[in-house]
């Protein structure tokens, strides 16, 4: 007999009309309400109703009714009023798809672009990003990375406080328009990858979750919110299904699994982790991860996986910075054993685990944005990271805008709609970089702040000669052989690949001569060259 729990959650148009289902264990009465009429669901054991509706159709509005209360679907597709309005009918074959002949990159040709869709353009849209693929394409990016879409509170945000993580935002064109931009990345030859956030949901949808039942525990916490109950059937059911929703009917090529070291999931026999993974052979899944545990891939089976200690150990030396989780960083020397190994200041080794399984950064949204006041890298240092991070052995992931030189920030803003949320925000960011040097606390820009949201719109301002210099950088990634060796000095790093090339970077404030394979070349200040 079929597990019931694997049946499809939501609601699904179907030839009957439409089918709706939902784990709701905590009401006794469960009905569907559509036109102003209430449905009562089957009892399926478990927690589990489900019922079809004649009547209703792709299109229309609908609320799952507990004991009398409308409340939206958790596995909604559509929240077109908002996180807090009805959810709405998603017919996803209904979409004119014509990327029928769209083959992925493998792994190892990946050159990933990250991007926030409010601030990539003008229009901050799904649509308003399409006019922009041609060009990254013609960069040698063949992947875009969302950041979240998921729906969740007010217009504005970074989308890691989603909270219906299978609903394709409105502020950004709704499902409608994330299926436009994947069909048209694909015409470009630019695969797509989404972030997705599965271990908590916006601290503003606790209480809708709650009165359907325990999606959370307090057997774990996150720093973010209500740690999501994974030893709960038919919850790891609702994030497979998620996960699957992405790729099924939107075409996505992989996610990215945010923040897995905060999915508690340890009583399990098998980690949602690598559930997730087993649910999706066909996609790209990496992740981020604060274990510096090479399991993730080895065990779990994650195609990839963030490596930060590259972006701390090039930042550190280019910038001086020793502040927060900087401080056990700053030698060249790590610089160089980063090369070589992924895992430089804690964990476990990863050195032997084929280099494009970790992905590096000199900028992301993380190390911009979680900056006090969202700044990039100084003009000068900028260059030389793109070299020493593209040419690294390691699958390569730039930021919206570093291309060119962007010197707009990338700021923290949110847009909470529940007061007590958005005091709590606008003060915590202002505590967590009270003890920096360089800036008192009212310099950090208030979140909530609409205009903070405005000033990290990319001006699309370009530096001469940089996107061609990163063209070029991209280029040259497929001549390049395995790490032979790495030399360095006090603020110079060479790294021999097979073949005879060696990359020579200077990262003194004056021009530097140093001896690659017998010879004396000259480089100048913050600068790298090839040398064949």
């Amino acid at each position: 007999m079929p597990d019931p729990t694997r049946r499809p959650l939501g609601a699904r148009p179907s030839e009957q009309g439409v089918e709706f289902r939902v784990w709701a264990p905590a009401a006794q009465r469960v009905s569907v309400r559509t036109g102003g009429t209430d449905h009562a669901l089957s009892d399926l054991g478990g927690g589990l109703r489900e019922g079809v509706v004649t009547e209703a159709s792709a299109g229309d509005d609908y609320w799952f009714v507990l004991d009398g209360t409308p409340w939206p679907d958790p596995y909604t597709r559509w929240q077109p009023e908002g996180m807090r309005g009805p959810s709405r009918v998603l017919d996803p074959g209904a979409f004119a798809w014509t990327d029928g002949a769209w083959t992925q990159p493998a792994l190892r040709d990946l050159v990933v672009y990250e991007l926030h869709v409010g601030t990539f353009s003008a229009e901050g849209t799904f649509d308003g990003a399409l006019e922009h693929l041609a060009g990254l394409a013609q960069l040698g990016v063949n992947a875009i990375e969302l950041m979240p879409v998921a729906d969740g509170p007010g217009m504005r945000g970074w989308g890691y406080d989603g909270v219906y993580p299978s609903a394709a935002h409105r502020a950004y064109g709704g499902p409608e328009g994330l299926a436009r931009l994947v069909d048209a990345s694909h015409a470009a030859g630019l695969a797509v990858l989404l972030d997705v956030v599965y271990n908590h949901v916006g601290a503003s949808g606790d209480r809708a979750y709650e009165a359907f039942g325990p999606y959370f525990t307090d057997r774990h916490s996150t720093f973010w919110g209500e740690a999501i109950d994974f030893s709960q059937v038919a919850v790891r059911e609702w994030i497979l299904q998620s996960a699957r929703g992405w790729i099924d009917d939107f075409h996505i090529d992989g996610l990215r699994l945010d923040a897995i070291h905060a999915i508690f999931d340890d009583e399990s026999p098998k980690h949602i982790v690598a559930e997730i993974k087993e649910r999706l052979p066909d996609a790209l899944v990496t992740v981020e991860s604060g274990l510096n545990d090479p399991k993730v891939v080895e065990e779990w089976g994650c195609d990839a996986v963030w490596a930060d200690d590259l972006h701390h150990a090039l930042h550190t030396v280019l910038t001086g910075e020793r502040e927060g989780y900087y401080e056990d960083f700053g030698s060249m020397a790590q610089l160089a054993e980063a090369f070589r190994e992924p895992h430089i200041s804690f964990g476990l080794p990863g050195g032997h685990v084929v280099p494009e399984r970790f992905m590096v950064f000199a900028q992301n949204h993380d190390q911009v944005g979680n900056r006090a006041v969202g700044d990039r890298l100084p003009p000068e240092c900028r260059e030389l990271a793109a070299f020493c991070y593209l040419l690294s052995p390691y699958t390569p992931m730039l930021f919206m805008g570093e291309e060119y030189g962007e010197d707009a920030p990338f700021a923290f803003f949110t847009d909470h709609i529940d007061e007590d949320i958005a005091v709590a925000t606008r003060e915590g960011r202002r505590r967590e970089f009270a003890g920096f040097a360089g800036f008192a606390a009212e310099d950090v820009p208030d979140p909530q702040d609409p205009r903070t949201f405005a000033r990290s719109k990319l001006t699309r301002r370009e530096h001469p000669g940089m996107r061609e210099r990163y063209r070029e950088l991209i280029a040259l990634r497929s001549e390049l052989g395995p790490v032979e060796d790495v030399e360095h000095g006090a603020d110079w790093l060479l790294v021999h690949r097979t073949g005879g090339v060696s990359l020579a970077m200077n990262f003194a404030r004056e021009p530097r001569e140093i001896v690659v394979r017998g010879a004396r070349v000259t480089l100048s200040p913050l600068s790298g060259e090839i040398v064949r």
